[in-house]
């Protein structure tokens, strides 16, 4: 039979093959909605991996503390932590910003256009030892 002698209009190749492909009752891809990960979670895996960048945390210092400004599927992250005093504090900035920067875009599947790294305190890596045995 003529598809034109039905009345309906003739079906054409892509048509056919996405009826074949997809399920009946199926609904395609851009129409099932869309996931949203929320604001915290994303600092949440951010403060992980900042904690993860750190080789040796310093001692007696709070956990590192995200705050992420998520729009669309683009973050902006601010990153706030200690660091133990001497060390390479560049370095480590860089090393938190780089990580953070790809644990987010891997888990949470958003492009990271900033990292903000804000060193709260530096603690002094000999005055844990000295208070921990005895001086004179």
């Amino acid at each position: 039979m003529n598809p034109a002698d039905s009345g309906r209009p003739p079906q054409t190749q892509e048509t056919q093959e996405t009826r074949e492909t997809q399920p009946v009752g199926a609904v395609a891809p851009g129409g099932r909605g869309a996931t949203r990960i929320a604001d915290r979670v994303v600092a949440k895996i951010a403060a992980q991996a900042a904690r993860e960048a750190l080789a040796a945390p310093a001692p007696a210092s709070a956990p590192p503390n995200a705050t992420v400004v998520v729009v669309h599927a683009t973050a902006r992250v601010r990153v706030t932590l200690g660091l133990p005093y001497p060390s390479d504090i560049g370095g480590q900035c860089a090393a938190v910003r780089r990580h953070v920067a790809e644990r987010v875009g891997t888990l949470a599947g958003m492009r990271v256009t900033e990292v903000a790294v804000q060193v709260e305190r530096l603690h002094l890596a000999h005055a844990h030892d000295v208070a921990q045995g005895r001086t004179r």
